[in-house]
């Protein structure tokens, strides 16, 4: 899908341009272009990146056909940005999407692309509609709204991932199985997919906020210094959050642990207690004393009610000794 909007120096604003109508809006300098290609059509969308926007073909096939982590090359006249959004799968626990955002940003255009369809740009792409300030200030201001949308997504995400950590911190205290230790090394690979995303988008946002770049005026600078200071809170919340999956990996594991200790405790003080039993019940089941023996006492009722008693005071006082040296 190619969609487009254009603002003309008398400032006019037109949509769903045609294609050949792109090279007559570029050749204004005080107008803006602004193509956003979705889906996966290299085979329409590359004439377009190629021919008419004059884009190296580096930087096509880095859009078009590779993945990459977020970064930013500069190609003298315009600049190719790789920007990354975080979003959860909702049919899924904790399924972290990292869906890509392409840019290519120009004097007086800006060309987004992305496969998988992103709210982000419909948010902006209406905003521009409703309002003709936000491209009337330039392609710079709309990266800048694009870039800002997009990192807003990372709050509710890691505010979900601390709510999770909370639940599952909870099952390791009351409840802990297989599944509370699954959820936690998923938490854990959600946690460090995210971390890879937030490093690089940080510095790519510390490299337009420097004014490395003529493209990116001084008035601009401070909005990705903005942007760039989120980054650098969102990836501090990141690293807490990482020691907290870890912090409760270990709980988890010190608590089962324990569980298994009091298990063992409980076997070991059983078999303890029945082991006078089974010592008493063996010797007198073998067949030692001959049966003419004058061992009449050995089988009488005296000898019998003893045997019974001892089977019951044994394992009693072993029990009140076992709870006084405080092994139970």
């Amino acid at each position: 899908m190619i969609n487009s909007i254009s603002f003309s120096s008398e400032g006019k604003i037109r949509t769903a341009l045609e294609i050949e109508e792109f090279e007559h809006a570029l050749q204004d300098p005080n107008a803006l272009l602004w193509v956003d290609l979705s889906g996966k059509s290299m085979g329409k969308f590359e004439p377009i990146l190629k021919d008419i926007f004059g884009f190296h073909q580096l930087a096509i096939d880095d859009a078009l056909i590779e993945t990459h982590i977020p970064k930013l090359d500069d190609w003298q006249d315009y600049i190719y940005i790789v920007l990354r959004g975080v979003m959860v799968e909702p049919s899924s626990f904790m399924e972290l999407q990292t869906p890509e955002l392409d840019i290519f940003l120009g004097p007086n255009f800006i060309v987004s692309y992305h496969e998988s369809p992103l709210p982000v740009i419909d948010t902006i792409w209406e905003m521009c509609q409703r309002d003709q300030r936000y491209l009337k200030k330039g392609a710079a201001n709309i990266l800048y709204h694009l870039a800002d949308e997009l990192v807003n997504l990372h709050m509710p995400v890691i505010e979900q991932m601390d709510e999770v950590i909370d639940q599952i911190e909870d099952e390791i205290f009351d409840n802990p199985h297989p599944e509370t230790l699954n959820k936690i090394f998923s938490l854990k690979r959600d946690l460090l997919t995210l971390r890879r995303t937030l490093m690089p988008q940080r510095e790519v946002f510390n490299k337009l906020a420097r004014g490395d770049f003529d493209l990116i005026q001084q008035e601009d600078r401070m909005y990705f210094r903005d942007v760039y200071d989120h980054m650098v809170r969102f990836q501090e919340i990141n690293e807490s959050l990482r020691d907290l999956v870890t912090g409760a990996l270990d709980t988890y594991l010190s608590v089962v642990n324990n569980r298994m200790n009091e298990v063992m405790k409980t076997l070991t003080i059983i078999t303890t207690i029945f082991m006078p039993l089974s010592f008493l019940t063996g010797f007198f089941g073998m067949n030692f004393f001959q049966a003419k023996a004058p061992l009449e006492a050995w089988t009488g009722i005296p000898a019998f009610g003893l045997v019974l008693a001892c089977f019951m005071l044994i394992p009693l006082g072993m029990y009140f000794w076992m709870r006084r040296r405080a092994w139970m």
